[in-house]
């Protein structure tokens, strides 16, 4: 099948969900994701942000990170803040953000790619963290290191596995300690996720046998095909078939829970859309570009519209897919 004839036969998101009669629109907001900028110390190839070491000008500013705090207390229906980047602990302002959403009574998440607990100036970072009550969402594609280090670089699996264990020193991962660890686990190629559940037994089977690690849950992630991962695709020659799997396995059950309706992305300059894979594409919260220093309250996205592309499959595919695993 060559391009044309793919594409031919390719139905839009937009039109799958008319289609489908299905109306995907707001519900009210209980989670502010905040992309804290793109600096990274690694840059891993399923990477949908293009983060990495060189992305030094493209991180929140003090401005922003106070007027974020300003508009979370202003919205009562708000529950979580999900900090990510990047590597979100790498950003300046990171611990006064979290200190001040927690002081809010709100639960922050933490997306951590582990390898950065053992950078220079992080030694305390996971203290930090159990001392807050973070979340920590730690990036964690196999339980083997061919394959860890075939995604994120050579190395990456040791470093994950030290951060790992002194989490769990921390207590993170350890029933009754209230300190929630949980990994994502990302295919390593133009794949559909396996089933959660399964995949969680098998990771804390090999992790607690051969690495004494414990943690919470598994989150299994679909990979988007936008940016890096779609530069990948297009390399193998896949791009075309992995939007067909997406759309063949478009699942009108998964796209109730989508994150999106719940949820806005903030970038770090300020600007806000609809979720974090929207950001990267730079489609704006609804089809209209605004910025959090233009409002006096978050209660503006308990509703409306929300803006679509052909990548949305990748979140409605089989069991679905969103920041916190599969929807079903």
């Amino acid at each position: 099948m060559n391009l044309s004839d793919a594409e031919q036969k390719f139905t839009s998101f937009r039109a799958c969900l008319a289609t489908n009669n299905i109306l995907l629109e707001r519900a009210p907001l209980e989670i502010l994701q905040i992309n804290v900028g793109k600096l990274c110390n690694q840059a891993c190839t399923h990477c949908h942000v293009d983060a990495g070491p060189t992305k030094t000008r493209e991180n929140l500013t003090e401005a922003t990170a106070e007027k974020l705090i300003e508009l979370a207390a202003t919205c009562p229906t708000l529950t979580t803040v999900d900090l990510t980047g990047g590597a979100p602990e790498m950003n300046p302002h990171f611990r006064h953000l979290v200190m001040e959403f927690r002081r809010l009574g709100l639960q922050v998440m933490d997306r951590c790619n582990l390898t950065v607990l053992s950078l220079d100036g992080q030694e305390d970072t996971a203290e930090f963290l159990a001392n807050n009550q973070v979340t920590v969402v730690a990036s964690l594609p196999c339980y083997t290191i061919e394959n860890v280090d075939k995604q994120r670089g050579n190395g990456v699996f040791e470093a994950s596995i030290k951060g790992l264990r002194l989490l769990n020193e921390f207590g993170y991962g350890r029933e009754g300690s209230g300190l929630t660890l949980d990994l994502v686990y990302n295919p390593i190629g133009a794949n559909l996720p396996p089933q959660q559940d399964k995949l969680e037994a098998d990771y804390k089977k090999m992790l607690l046998e051969h690495f004494g690690i414990y943690f919470s849950n598994l989150y299994c992630i679909t990979n988007m095909p936008i940016k890096r991962f779609k530069a990948f695709l297009r390399r193998q020659g896949k791009e075309v078939e992995y939007m067909r799997l997406l759309q063949d396995n478009f699942n009108t059950d998964a796209v109730k829970n989508v994150m999106c309706r719940n949820l806005i992305s903030v970038g770090w300059d300020g600007q806000i859309f609809d979720c974090d894979f929207n950001q990267m594409l730079g489609m704006p919260v609804g089809g209209q570009k605004r910025n959090i220093h233009e409002l006096s309250s978050l209660n503006v996205f308990n509703s409306g519209d929300i803006a679509l592309g052909d990548h949305c499959y990748g979140c409605t595919a089989g069991a679905g897919s969103s920041c916190s695993g599969t929807l079903l």
